[in-house]
């Protein structure tokens, strides 16, 4: 039972450093420069590429625990990248987001919804699953080739 509840008490605080982090972005976007916001998402976006590949790691290794904790941390992330694509910041300073974005601003919040969801849906499929390789497929690397695929240059 004192295992369990400091398992849960971990994953609260992951949740409120979550809510604080995104709380903190969304007010914080109108002092930012324009090259401020296009490095913190290009920053988050790698942030959550690196978490990805560690995701993959570890659940291919058995360490499930490990690997919920950083799906959650990526859940997050994708929320928090939501509003960091103000019309402002659709050039300059070596983005590589293409104009689409802006273009389908709400099928792009949909997607970045979409994969925060669907990492929150891997924590709680991933330990039971036959097939983790498939299993991160789908809930995880289809949305960064989504992404890639549709509103990101090509390099």
């Amino acid at each position: 039972m004192h295992n369990l509840f400091n398992h849960i008490k971990k994953y609260i605080k992951i949740i409120l450093f979550s809510i604080l982090s995104v709380f903190f972005v969304s007010s914080s976007n109108a002092e930012l420069t324009v090259e401020e916001i296009i490095k913190s998402r290009q920053a988050l976006f790698s942030k959550n590429y690196s978490t990805a590949k560690r995701v993959q790691a570890l659940s291919s290794k058995g360490d499930f625990e490990k690997a919920k904790k950083l799906m959650i941390e990526m859940s997050e992330n994708y929320k928090v990248l939501i509003d960091l694509f103000p019309e402002n910041t659709q050039e300059g300073f070596d983005t590589e987001a293409l104009l689409t974005i802006w273009d389908e601003k709400d099928d792009f919040n949909a997607l970045m919804q979409k994969a925060s969801d669907d990492m929150t849906k891997l924590v709680s499929v991933i330990e039971d699953a036959d097939d983790i390789r498939g299993t991160l497929t789908k809930f995880m690397w289809s949305n960064c080739k989504a992404c890639h695929s549709r509103y990101r240059e090509e390099h």
